[in-house]
């Protein structure tokens, strides 16, 4: 088991089902200057999967707000893709949601991140910075959904730390305070905690 974090986020280029519905070839490296939510599910058409796919894509212009680019992936075809975008949600699609989704059939991409598993992707979340370094990450297995809540909680603590230079403490949210990174900062902030 190794950790992404801190280091720089592998490229890939592959081709991708857009918001438009058409097929590019994108690469990550194209998205240098925004921060990027990459993130992994096992394969289209499955049951816990559609119902992160759609989360992110409902919550996607506060993530936009944030500069924050959302990109999908699984070990499946971009046609597999496309006809799923292209099935109503309640007919086991997800709709014409509005960022990429990303065709991994050579398994490649999802195990250079780390996580592939008995030929599927886990469900593996990266949190990139403009810089192209991974900054967070989670891993679930394959029956546990992930938090798009969170997921913008994570963007907003670097985005804080990157402007303030004050870390997040446990349960930080946008709007609350920092801590400054030293022993006083630390004692000062457990202190308003009794």
């Amino acid at each position: 088991m190794f950790t992404l974090v801190t280091q720089k986020a592998p490229d890939f280029k592959a081709t991708a089902v857009m918001p438009d519905n058409t097929f590019k070839e994108i690469t990550l490296g194209e998205y240098r200057g925004k921060y990027v939510i990459l993130f992994f599910y096992p394969l289209d058409f499955t049951f816990v999967c559609p119902s992160e796919i759609v989360a992110f894509d409902r919550q996607l212009a506060e993530f936009k707000k944030r500069n924050v680019e959302i990109i999908g992936v699984s070990v499946d075809s971009q046609y597999t893709h496309f006809a799923w975008k292209n099935t109503p949600l309640n007919r086991g699609g997800i709709g014409n949601i509005q960022f990429p989704l990303v065709a991994d059939l050579t398994k490649k991409i999802a195990e250079e991140y780390g996580i592939l598993y008995n030929g599927v992707a886990l469900r593996g979340l990266f949190l990139i910075d403009r810089e192209g370094i991974v900054r967070h990450a989670v891993i679930n297995d394959l029956p546990l959904g992930r938090s798009t809540d969170e997921a913008l909680r994570m963007v907003d603590a670097l985005e804080f730390f990157e402007k303030n230079g004050e870390v997040c403490p446990a349960n930080w949210h946008r709007g609350d305070q920092g801590m400054k990174p030293n022993a006083n900062g630390v004692a000062e902030y457990l202190s308003k905690m009794e």
